[in-house]
This record gives C-alpha cells, sequence and structure tokens, in this order.
C-alpha cells in the first residue's frame, strides 16, 4: 500500500495530510500559536490538592489549571520532585543521575496529600490536550519518544511492545537494549523496531538521551509555565510514527519546511531521503493532489459509504453517534440480510477512516443495520476490528448489543479535528438577498482595466474559482490573451476549488493581496 504525506504551508502554520492510495486517511492542522501540546515537559507550580479527588490542580500556564491525578504521579515521583528541587536550587545535579540517590516508590494506594503540597514545584508532562472547558490532563511518568524506542527516565525496567509477538525477537531485543541502556533510565521498545540492528536502536537511544540532557540544563534557571522540553513539530512527530517502507512521497510547498524534514528524515531514515521532494508548481499542493476535495467531501454530516449507502456522524459532548444507512442503491443482493451485511462491511472501511480523520476519541456508538444470523454479526465484529487494526491510538470494540449497537472507546488526546463543509449561498453571502451574480465576469474586467491600465501593476496574479478560470483561459483568443494585446502585460491565472463562486482575489507582484471596490 503506497503512502504519501502532503504538508502545505499556512500563514499561522501547516496542514498535513496523510493519503493511502491517493485517498485521505489522516488529516492535521498544526498551529504556531496553540501551546501544550502532547509530550510537553512543563515547570509547573501545585495551585490546589482535591482530597476527594485524589488529584492537584497544577498551574502550567495555561488559562485553565491543569489536571494531576495520583495514579498518574508514576512510582518514582519522589525521585522526581528531589531531582527538581535540586536542580532549582543550582544544586549540581547530573542530567544521567550520576550520584543522585532514587527515593522508594510511593504506595499505591497513598493520597495526592502525601507526595505533593500547594505552591510546591512539580515537573509534569502533557498527556492530553486543553479539550472544551478542560485544561490539560498530566503526568509525572515522564518519557521521551524515538523512533524506535520511548526513553524513561527515573525508571530501570524495559518493556517491549506487545504488538512484537515472536518471542525470539523480543529476546533479541531485550539483550541488546540491555547492553547499551544508561543507568537509571528505562527503556519502552516500539513495534518499528522489530528487526531493527543495534547500531540504529544505539543512534536512537542516544539522541534521546541527548535531549532530555540539554532539557535539564535549562531547569536552574526556569520559572512556573516555562517549557523544559517540546515535542517536536507535528510533521516530524507524524514521520516518526508511521514512516515505513510503503512511503513514496512526502511532498512540502515550503522551503524552510521542505529543509527541516529532509534533514529530520536524513537523521532517522537516511535511505528515504530521496522521498522527500519540494511543490514547485503553480497550482495549490492541496489543490494538486485533490486533497481539498477530499476534505470537504469527508467531514460534514452525511458521508457517503462506497458502494452504496451513506453515514450520519453527530457529535456531542459526552459521545459520538455514527448511523448507517443502505441509501437507494444497495439492493444488488437477493435479500435483506445479504444487503444489511454488504453495506454494514463497507461501512466499517469508512467509519475505520472517519474515526482517524476527523481524530474522534472518548464513546463511539455505531448503529449498523439490523441483521438476524449470529454469524453475520460475527463477521461484522471481526470486519470493525480488522479495518482499525492500524490505528495508532489506543481503542477497544465491543461486539454488537442486544439493539444492535457497537460500542467503540478509543484514546483520545487532543480536541476533535473538524472543518466546516456547509458554506453561505456565493450569490448571497447567507444574507438571503440575490445580487447580479452574472456579472462577477465583468467586474473581474474592470479590475483588470484598472490594475494594468490605470495602476500600472506588472506581475498580476488573479485566483478565481475553476469555473470562472475556465472561463478566463479557454479558447486560442482567451480573455487573458485578450488582456495581453490590449495591455501588453501578461496575467497569471490560478484557479481554487475552495473559493465561492463568484469569490476572486488580485495577488501583485510583491505577494499582497490588491482590495478594490468596483
Amino acid at each position: 500500500m503506497s503512502s504519501e504525506l502532503i504538508i502545505n504551508s499556512t500563514q499561522n502554520g501547516c496542514r498535513i495530510a496523510l493519503l493511502r492510495e491517493k485517498r485521505l486517511t489522516e488529516f492535521h492542522y498544526e498551529d504556531d500559536a496553540v501551546k501544550f501540546n502532547v509530550g510537553d515537559i512543563y515547570l509547573g507550580t501545585v495551585k490546589k490538592v482535591v482530597q476527594g479527588l485524589n488529584a492537584a490542580f497544577i498551574d502550567i500556564g495555561y488559562e485553565k489549571d491543569a489536571f494531576l491525578h495520583y495514579l498518574d504521579l508514576g512510582p518514582q515521583v519522589e525521585s522526581l520532585n528531589k531531582f527538581v528541587r535540586f536542580g532549582l536550587a543550582n544544586k549540581n545535579i547530573s542530567p544521567r543521575f550520576n550520584g543522585f540517590r532514587m527515593e522508594p516508590d510511593i504506595d499505591k494506594l497513598g493520597k495526592m496529600t502525601q507526595v505533593l503540597s500547594r505552591n510546591k514545584p512539580v515537573l509534569v508532562q502533557i498527556v492530553k490536550e486543553p479539550i472544551s472547558t478542560k485544561g490539560p490532563r498530566l503526568s509525572c511518568e515522564l518519557s521521551l519518544a524515538g523512533r524506535y524506542l520511548i526513553l524513561v527516565p527515573f525508571s530501570t525496567a524495559i518493556n517491549v511492545s506487545k504488538k512484537i509477538s515472536r518471542g525470539d525477537e523480543r529476546k533479541r531485543l531485550l539483550r541488546l537494549i540491555s547492553s547499551i541502556r544508561p543507568e537509571n533510565f528505562g527503556v519502552i521498545i516500539r513495534t518499528v523496531a522489530e528487526g531493527k540492528e543495534v547500531a540504529e536502536l544505539d543512534r536512537d537511544l542516544r539522541n534521546l538521551v541527548s535531549i532530555w540532557e540539554e532539557g535539564i540544563k535549562s531547569l536552574r534557571n526556569a520559572k512556573s509555565g516555562d517549557k523544559i522540553i517540546g515535542e517536536m513539530g507535528k510533521a516530524s512527530s507524524i514521520l516518526r510514527d508511521v514512516l515505513n517502507e510503503s512511503f513514496d512521497n512526502i511532498i512540502i510547498d515550503d522551503k524552510i519546511l521542505y529543509q527541516e524534514v529532509k534533514t529530520y528524515i536524513q537523521g532517522i531514515a537516511p535511505d528515504k531521503e530521496k522521498i522527500v521532494k519540494f511543490h514547485n508548481n503553480n497550482v495549490k499542493i492541496f489543490e494538486h493532489y485533490g486533497i481539498e476535495k477530499q476534505l470537504k467531501a469527508s467531514f460534514g454530516r452525511s458521508v457517503t459509504v462506497e458502494g452504496g449507502g451513506y453515514l450520519i456522524i453527530e457529535h456531542t459532548e459526552a459521545l459520538h453517534v455514527i448511523d448507517v444507512n443502505s441509501g437507494n442503491k444497495s439492493n444488488i443482493e437477493s435479500n435483506q440480510e445479504d444487503t444489511a451485511l454488504r453495506v454494514n462491511i463497507e461501512a466499517c472501511k469508512e467509519i475505520a477512516r472517519q474515526l482517524r480523520l476527523r481524530d474522534m476519541g472518548g464513546i463511539i456508538v455505531i448503529d449498523f443495520i439490523d441483521m438476524k444470523k449470529r454469524e453475520n454479526k460475527g463477521k461484522l465484529y471481526d470486519q470493525m476490528k480488522a479495518e482499525m487494526s492500524g490505528d495508532r491510538s489506543k481503542f477497544t470494540i465491543l461486539p454488537l448489543s442486544k439493539f444492535g449497537l457497537m460500542q467503540i472507546t478509543r484514546q483520545r488526546v487532543r480536541p476533535e479535528l473538524n472543518i466546516t463543509t456547509g458554506e453561505n449561498c456565493p450569490t448571497c453571502n447567507g444574507t438571503g438577498k440575490i445580487s447580479a451574480s452574472v456579472l462577477v465576469a465583468d467586474e473581474v474586467e474592470k479590475t483588470v482595466e484598472y490594475l494594468l491600465g490605470k495602476q500600472n501593476e506588472k506581475n498580476l496574479t488573479v485566483v478565481l474559482h475553476p469555473y470562472l478560470y475556465a472561463y478566463f483561459k479557454t479558447g486560442t483568443t482567451s480573455r487573458r490573451m485578450k488582456w495581453f494585446f490590449k495591455y501588453f502585460k501578461w496575467v497569471k491565472i490560478l484557479e481554487d476549488s475552495s473559493l465561492a463562486l463568484t469569490e476572486y482575489h488580485f495577488i501583485n507582484s510583491a505577494g499582497e493581496e490588491v482590495k478594490m471596490e468596483i
């Protein structure tokens, strides 16, 4: 299965699309203004300890205090607190814990008041981003994720991913990591480490240790709310987690980001450097690869299922509800039971895709088309498990209930992604009043006449809806060619399907939009 990662740089961050066989399966938006990403490590201050919840609220600089439960402290939290205390007091501490005496593990059934008190500094890691009215969820079990390994300070355990099932491979990896693991650091071996040589694993481990050391150096001068260690950018973290032999292309439309990703690929997978490419085309990158259309088609309330049928997806505060419908094109089979099974099986593929695409988490309830045969219900359950087997988030699937409902829980660590697919009427802009939309071409003509004839603009670009784009470019003596013969200046025309029919933009030679009132 071929995979492509398409990265579109925007003014405030970047949009990241993961394509499998040219079909959009994951979409992420990285906003430069957003802080508090999963994996970031902050120096916080205890604001309140709540005995009834056995938890504490921590100030890490977010508008709402973050939540830290006792079960998320980790057994070695006393050692962590001691280490932080020494670091803030400017005592000579070693990031490798040389000469540092570890404290005993805390009681699993203990109380938060025994560990933390008000105004006490604490080093915490974000495990769930702010969602809705809630602040971030925190943990004191710090970890740094790499390509093949996860480094766990204040630990000595070595664990292997459960997805590595071969006994001989598990023993080999345990033996290798035991020989290179630094003292007082635990290691979790990721699934992608299967079959890798010790040199690759050692390079990844050294990189993680150096990131830890750089972060701890900043601890001495840190203040409450400071980020001590930051998770890498979303584009790099996706590459770290999903890059494999099936990747054909990583295409980026920003030169700075292109160099960053290329450098990162050189570090983690030098043999894949050639697949990183720069998009040098007049057509926008998401337009060129058909992603804009897929986004509009995939994020609506109603989603079409291949082969007939459709889904209705509703989101509430407590859970997500998906209703499977057969539609009027699902009558190929000879009886109702077979039709229901076929539509339900096809719906499984789209539902698994939608969960990843929208990053839906929490409780998901699916109302499949009713089936009577027990074996068909079993086939549907097995199909759903198979379709979700490639999901990177933790999930649990329950068999169909007596009411024909399937329940899924999926790990939610960041807000659900939602894209507005409804658009205002292009002729009235949602006002309900229609203007003379047939005059839009004349408005473009008048603007061109003013900018080229009176304002003497050069290197002018006009961005149009595809219908207008075709209108001005079609034919040997197209409208654009007539402009050239009249003004002896060439106007570049670009199409953008995300624009409304009557919407257009003029861009000058400096790359700035020219605002005109005709």
